[in-house]
C-alpha cells in the first residue's frame, strides 16, 4: 500500500470516506442489504467522488487475495465431493464412542485442522449431521457439542495462513509495506495454543453453561421410514390406481387440483410394455394416463374424497413398492443457511420446486412442525423435509450457501459422486499445503493450481468449480480494499492512528497491540473478519511505524482478533449455522463466548510478540 497521503486530516475527502466506511459498516452489521452489494457501492462511491482513480477503485479485483480466496473454495468443493472431509468426520464419531468429552475434543480440533485448509463454513455444514447422528445414537445432548464444534472452526482461522482470507488480507498488507509476507504456518503457534486453552475452557467448564436437554436435530436414521415417522408422515401416503373409465384419466395433474384437497402427488407410477417406470417428481402439467397409479399424500379424509370423486381404486402399499421407489426417489433434510437467497422467501414465491425439482414434504421450525408452509416466509436455521429424484437429492450439494443438508436416510450412502478419487483428492491437497509452506512457489500459485488439479484429474467438473466460488465473498473482498486505501490516501489512517498513540502509545507496544485487537474484535463482532482486516490491518501496520516497532505481531493480532467471533450468532456464519440445530439462544453465545474472547485476547497480547518480537 502507498505511504500515508498528504490530504489533511480534516479535509472534505476524508469526512467522505470516514461518512462513508460508518454507512458500509452499519449496512454490514443490519444485513439489509447483501454485503456483496455494500461492496460494490463503495467501489462506486469511491470512484464517482473523485476521491480515487478509476485504477485505484478497481484495483481490489484484481489482489492476488481474491484469486487466492476462489481457488482455496475451490479445493473445499474437491474435499466434499470426494468424500474426504465426512469421511474423516465418520472415524471422527467411531473414535469418539459414548464419551462427551472425547467427542467434544475431536470435534473441535478435527474442525480446527480441517478449517484450516478449506472453508470453515463448508466444515460446519459437514460436522453438523455427523455430530446430530452421533448425539441421537449414543444419547448424548447435541447442544453441548455443536458450540464448541462452531468455535473449533472459528479457531481454524488462526492456524495458517490459508485459515481464513483475513490471514490473507494482513499477509499482503505487510508487503504492501516493504515487509515479508507471513509464511504457511506462521500463526500456527499463537492458534494452537488458543485452540489447546479453548478446548480445555470447553470440557471443563464452558460445555456446562450451554442447555443439555436440547433435542437433537434428528434421530438416527436406518432409512427413508424413519425420517418420515419424525416428520410425523408415515400413514399420510396413499396408492390409487386409475382405471380407464375415470375422468381423471386424460387430463394433468394440475387439471386435477388436488391442492384445492390439501393432496400432492409425490410419485407416479406408470406401467410400460416391460415392467413400471417411477416418475419420482411428477410436474402439474404430468397428464395422468389409465393404468397409472398416484402415490398421493394427504389426510385420509381428502384422500377417500378425492378417490370417490374420481373412480380412483386404492391398492396396498407393500414392501415390493417400497424397494422400487427406493431406486429412484430420495428424502432429504435441508437446515436453511444464513446466507441463503430463499430467506424471507416463502417457497411458492421462491418457486422451489421448480427451482431445485424437489418436493418439500414438511417444514420444521424451532423443534416445531410448521402447518400451511407454503406460504411461510424461510428462516435461517429452517428445516426443509424434502423428496424427489435422488439425482436431485445428489444436486443440493452444488448450493452449499443455499442448504445444509442435515440428513440422508441409509440408502443414500453411495451419493458421494466421486468417492473413489479421495486419494487423488488427498495427494492434492497435500501437494498444495507442502508447496504454499515450502516457499518453493507463492501461496497463489500452489491454491491455482490445487484448484486446477482439482478439475483437470476429475474430482470436480469446472461447471462445479465456477458454483463452489463464493462471489459473495470474492466481491466484498474486491470492493472493501479500495476502502482501505482511500482511508490512507486521504489521511484517515494517519488520523485514527494519532488517536491511538495520543491514547495508549506512551505505555508501550504491549498496550498498543491489547487496543488494536480491542478495536479488531469489536469490529469483527457486527462485520466480517475479511472486511475487518482490510480495514484495520493498514492502522496496525502505521500505528507500528508510529511507536518505532515491527508490525507483524500487530497485524497478526488483527487477523486473530478478527476470527474471535465466539460471544454472537451473527458475526459468522460458522456460528449462525449452530444457532437453529443447537437450539441456542443469545445469550448462550454472550455467556460461553465472552470468556473465551477475553482468553484469546490475553494469549494473543502475551504470545504473539514472543513469535514475532517487537
Amino acid at each position: 500500500m502507498a505511504h500515508l497521503g498528504t490530504t489533511s486530516p480534516l479535509s472534505p475527502d476524508t469526512l467522505f470516506v470516514f461518512g462513508l466506511a460508518a454507512v458500509a459498516t452499519v449496512m454490514l452489521a443490519t444485513d439489509r442489504v447483501r454485503f456483496d452489494m455494500v461492496a460494490l457501492l463503495v467501489v462506486l462511491s469511491l470512484a464517482a467522488s473523485g476521491v480515487l482513480t478509476e485504477r485505484e477503485a478497481l484495483a481490489g479485483f484484481g489482489s492476488p487475495v481474491v484469486l487466492i480466496v476462489a481457488g482455496l473454495l475451490v479445493v473445499g468443493k474437491m474435499l466434499t465431493r470426494t468424500g474426504i472431509a465426512s469421511m474423516i468426520g465418520e472415524w471422527m464419531a467411531r473414535a469418539a464412542g459414548d464419551s462427551e468429552i472425547r467427542l467434544l475434543v475431536l470435534l473441535m480440533l478435527v474442525a480446527g485442522v480441517l478449517g484450516s485448509v478449506m472453508s470453515s463454513t463448508a466444515v460446519v455444514a459437514i460436522l453438523i449431521p455427523v455430530v446430530a447422528n452421533t448425539a441421537a445414537q449414543r444419547g448424548l445432548s447435541v447442544s453441548r457439542l455443536l458450540m464448541p464444534m462452531s468455535y473449533g472452526a472459528l479457531i481454524s482461522g488462526m492456524l495458517t495462513l490459508i485459515g481464513t482470507p483475513a490471514n490473507l488480507v494482513v499477509s499482503g498488507e505487510l508487503e504492501s509495506a516493504g515487509r515479508p509476507g507471513f509464511g504457511f504456518f506462521a500463526f500456527l503457534p499463537v492458534g494452537a495454543a488458543i485452540l489447546i486453552v479453548a478446548t480445555v475452557y470447553m470440557v471443563w467448564f464452558g460445555r456446562h453453561l450451554l442447555p443439555s436437554d436440547a433435542s437433537p436435530v434428528q434421530t438416527p436414521a436406518a432409512g427413508m421410514r424413519d425420517l418420515f415417522e419424525e416428520f410425523g408422515l408415515l400413514g399420510t401416503f396413499h396408492r390409487l390406481e386409475v382405471p380407464a373409465s375415470s375422468p381423471l384419466a386424460g387430463r394433468t395433474l394440475r387439471e386435477a387440483a388436488l391442492s384445492d384437497l390439501g393432496l400432492r402427488v409425490n410419485i407416479v407410477e406408470r406401467r410400460r410394455r416391460v415392467g413400471v417406470t417411477t416418475i419420482p417428481d411428477p410436474g402439474a402439467d404430468l397428464l395422468v394416463r389409465a393404468g397409472d397409479t398416484l402415490v398421493v399424500q394427504g389426510e385420509s379424509e381428502s384422500v377417500e374424497s378425492f378417490e370417490r370423486d374420481v373412480g380412483l381404486v386404492r391398492r396396498a402399499i407393500e414392501e415390493r413398492e417400497r424397494r422400487q421407489w427406493v431406486r429412484t426417489v430420495g428424502v432429504a433434510t435441508l437446515l436453511v443457511h444464513p446466507e441463503s437467497k430463499l430467506v424471507g422467501k416463502s417457497l411458492a414465491d421462491a418457486r422451489f420446486r421448480e427451482q431445485f425439482g424437489l418436493q418439500v414434504l414438511a417444514l420444521r421450525r424451532k423443534g416445531a412442525l410448521v402447518p400451511a408452509f407454503a406460504t411461510e416466509k424461510l428462516r435461517v436455521g429452517d428445516s426443509l423435509f424434502v423428496q424427489g429424484a435422488w439425482r436431485r437429492i445428489e444436486r443440493l450439494r452444488e448450493h452449499p450457501h443455499d442448504f445444509v443438508v442435515i440428513t440422508l436416510p441409509e440408502e443414500a450412502r453411495q451419493l458421494v459422486p466421486e468417492r473413489e478419487k479421495a486419494p487423488i483428492a488427498a495427494g492434492i491437497l497435500v501437494a498444495m499445503i507442502g508447496l504454499s509452506a515450502s516457499g518453493l512457489v507463492p501461496v497463489s500459485v500452489a491454491v491455482l493450481a490445487a484448484a486446477a488439479a482439482a478439475v483437470g484429474t476429475g474430482c470436480i467438473s469446472m461447471e462445479e468449480g465456477y458454483r463452489a466460488i463464493h462471489w459473495r465473498i470474492v466481491v466484498l473482498l474486491a470492493g472493501m480494499i479500495p476502502l482501505a486505501d482511500a482511508l490512507e490516501k486521504t489521511g484517515g489512517v494517519a488520523l485514527i492512528v494519532d488517536g491511538l498513540v495520543g491514547t495508549v502509545g506512551g505505555a508501550g507496544p504491549y498496550m498498543m497491540l491489547a487496543a488494536l485487537f480491542g478495536l479488531s474484535a469489536g469490529l469483527s463482532m457486527v462485520m466480517s473478519n475479511t472486511a475487518t482486516a482490510v480495514l484495520v490491518a493498514p492502522i496496525a501496520i502505521a500505528a507500528s511505524e508510529a511507536i518505532g516497532a515491527a508490525p507483524e505481531a500487530f497485524v497478526m493480532a488483527v487477523a486473530i482478533a478478527a476470527s474471535a467471533a465466539f460471544a454472537s450468532p451473527v458475526a459468522s456464519p460458522v456460528v449462525a449455522l449452530v444457532a437453529e440445530p443447537g437450539r441456542y439462544r443469545f445469550v448462550d453465545f454472550l455467556k460461553v463466548g465472552m470468556p473465551l474472547l477475553l482468553m484469546t485476547w490475553v494469549l494473543t497480547v502475551a504470545l504473539t510478540p514472543l513469535v514475532f518480537p517487537f
